[in-house]
């Protein structure tokens, strides 16, 4: 039983915030060096990919919605 509606362009903006993050902790440990302009491509496709995937859902399940006349 499902307590909310799940939003999948909400998990892609957390995937690419995780990433976004991973990217700069593994810089703060000194295993890799991350430069600042790095993560603003990463972010731009992150939201992009977010804003296309909650278009989509919202298209699909109006659609679903519809009544059948």
């Amino acid at each position: 039983m499902l307590r909310h509606e799940f939003q999948p362009g909400r998990l892609i903006v957390g995937v690419f915030l995780t990433a976004t993050g991973v990217a700069y902790a593994g810089d703060a440990a000194g295993l890799w060096t991350t430069e600042w302009f790095a993560v603003i491509p990463l972010m731009v496709v992150g939201l992009f990919l977010a804003g296309v995937t909650a278009v989509l859902t919202r298209a699909i399940r109006r659609h679903r919605r519809a009544p059948e006349s």
